[in-house]
């Protein structure tokens, strides 16, 4: 795999737990949106990733 792909994989990972957090906790996007400070964000984000992570280590 290539650089590209790595970065295309590393980006579509990132959007696709963006999306699932602003649909399953919005109220924490909000929050890091309107006093612009992405730490509580970020901190969930990392978690979404984490816990889609384990699932899928968990399951093979």
């Amino acid at each position: 795999m290539s650089v590209a792909g790595v970065v295309g994989l590393l980006a579509a990972t990132l959007a696709a737990a963006t999306i699932w957090l602003v649909l399953t906790d919005p109220v924490t996007v909000a929050d890091a949106v309107s006093e612009q400070d992405v730490t509580p964000f970020v901190r969930e984000l990392a978690n979404v990733i984490y816990q889609a992570l384990y699932r899928i280590v968990r399951y093979l």
